[in-house]
């Protein structure tokens, strides 16, 4: 097991797979851990050298007591700097880097980019969280009646399969989306789990302006994979980020937001990311 040890968060563990020699730091999508991206044998594990992290409340990651109140303040995105500077220190020092995100993951991924843009080869989005505000989570996270429902929500038995229901009615959300959350929030530590991740991750919002611009100076390959059929972060909530790009390779597959799967290694070897 491999851990980055930062005093002012926790004990990060990452997981480290794949045959290829370049370097790449992931990030995976809520509910899941560091190996969600082990399925992609044919095409980025041939290429790289995946180091992929655990998320808070996920895997075995650990926060080091940290009080909910400062939990919910969010984690501020300069102790994101810690952990590409202790990968680092337990690496061999600054060297040529790739970043790898999905859903929420792709947050986490573009804020690493923003301050480290002249070290990154390459970052490979999919279904990316963070190129514009997704009005849902920025009501729970940031409006006072929203942050009231989430913790309502979140302490009560029934009220969230009510509300994933009623969702799901007026087409928010459909079939494959509710069946996700649904898994994720039927028990009470599942519920709580939701409502810190998406708290301590909420400050972490890409300044995708000065992104564009440090990706278009630095030269850096720019992937990103939308699922047509994608409800949650569909290619068009990404299209004024896309249009702030020289040259972008944007990829439409025949799926939802569940991406990261062999169907999707598949298309990605024949493409040739």
């Amino acid at each position: 097991m491999a851990f980055l040890h930062l005093p002012q968060l926790g004990q990060i563990h990452y997981h480290e797979y794949g045959t290829g020699s370049k370097p790449m730091l992931a990030f995976h999508g809520y509910g899941m851990t560091g190996r969600q991206f082990e399925v992609l044998q044919k095409s980025i594990l041939t290429q790289y050298r995946v180091y992929s992290f655990d998320h808070f409340f996920h895997g075995q990651t650990q926060l080091n007591n940290w009080a909910e109140q400062q939990i919910l303040n969010g984690m501020p995105k300069s102790l994101m700097r810690a952990y590409l500077e202790e990968w680092f220190k337990q690496h061999g020092g600054q060297q040529r880097i790739s970043l790898m995100g999905y859903s929420i993951g792709a947050n986490l991924a573009l804020v690493l980019l923003e301050d480290f843009a002249e070290w990154v080869d390459e970052i490979i989005l999919m279904a990316p969280d963070g190129l514009s505000v997704y009005k849902g989570f920025n009501f729970l996270m940031h409006n006072p009646a929203g942050k009231l429902l989430f913790k309502t929500v979140t302490k009560s038995k029934w009220l969230a399969p009510g509300v994933l229901n009623g969702l799901k009615k007026v087409k928010f959300i459909d079939e494959s989306l509710y069946k996700i959350a649904y898994s994720e929030m039927d028990t009470p530590q599942k519920r709580l789990d939701v409502y810190y991740t998406l708290n301590l991750i909420k400050q972490l919002q890409p300044d995708v302006v000065k992104i564009t611009n440090r990706i278009n100076e630095h030269g850096i390959k720019c992937h990103l994979v939308f699922g047509q059929h994608d409800m949650l972060f569909p290619k068009s909530s990404a299209q004024a980020f896309i249009n702030r790009l020289k040259y972008p390779q944007v990829h439409e597959v025949p799926m939802g937001h569940w991406l990261v799967t062999t169907q999707l290694d598949e298309y990605l070897v024949n493409c040739k990311i």
